[in-house]
């Protein structure tokens, strides 16, 4: 039987990658990773997202210019997902809190399959031109999470801190039973 810091392992080593190779992302793993979201939990059970695969170059350059700078992964991707979310004024939070469910379990399906992805913004005055690029009804949908797919250049693969520096001390940031004090 594994330890269970051994079972959750892949789960720490999932991170944002922003630069990728030239090479194409396979069809069947992209299926996997579009199937991991969708069976993202959301609150009750409603499914609010739409996911739109994307692979076409220039559909990935348009959305990347349009959203620059938080798009930019998108130049060097060879996929990406977009999370087309529908406009239901009073529902915001919980709708947003659903989306980033289903991007970090795109991020680390991507990740457990030896991919790379990272997470983009779309903010909201770059939302108009993304979803006409998509072909998204104004009215109803709009996309503010899109995630860029590839596989991970040598640069990005290596860690951007010194080991045991990328995060906090354990002791900082789990704490036993309540608030210290």
């Amino acid at each position: 039987m594994s330890e269970p810091a051994d079972t959750v392992r892949p789960l720490l080593r999932a991170r944002q990658t922003r630069e990728f190779t030239d090479e194409s992302v396979d069809p069947a793993a992209l299926d996997a990773i579009a199937d991991a979201a969708r069976w993202t939990g959301s609150s009750r059970n409603s499914q609010p997202w739409r996911f739109i695969v994307v692979r076409d170059r220039a559909t990935l350059d348009a959305i990347a210019e349009a959203g620059l700078p938080q798009t930019r992964a998108l130049a060097s991707a060879t996929a990406a997902i977009a999370i087309a979310m529908p406009a239901q004024p009073g529902s915001g939070i919980s709708l947003a809190y659903d989306e980033g469910r289903a991007a970090e379990r795109i991020l680390v399906a991507a990740s457990m399959l030896g991919l790379g992805a990272g997470i983009g913004w779309v903010r909201a005055e770059a939302r108009p031109a993304v979803g006409a690029v998509l072909g998204l009804p104004e009215e109803d949908r709009f996309v503010r999470t899109i995630v860029a797919i590839g596989h991970p250049t040598e640069a990005a693969s290596r860690p951007k801190s010194a080991r045991g520096e990328a995060r906090l001390p354990r002791e900082e940031t789990v704490l036993p039973e309540r608030w210290p004090g």
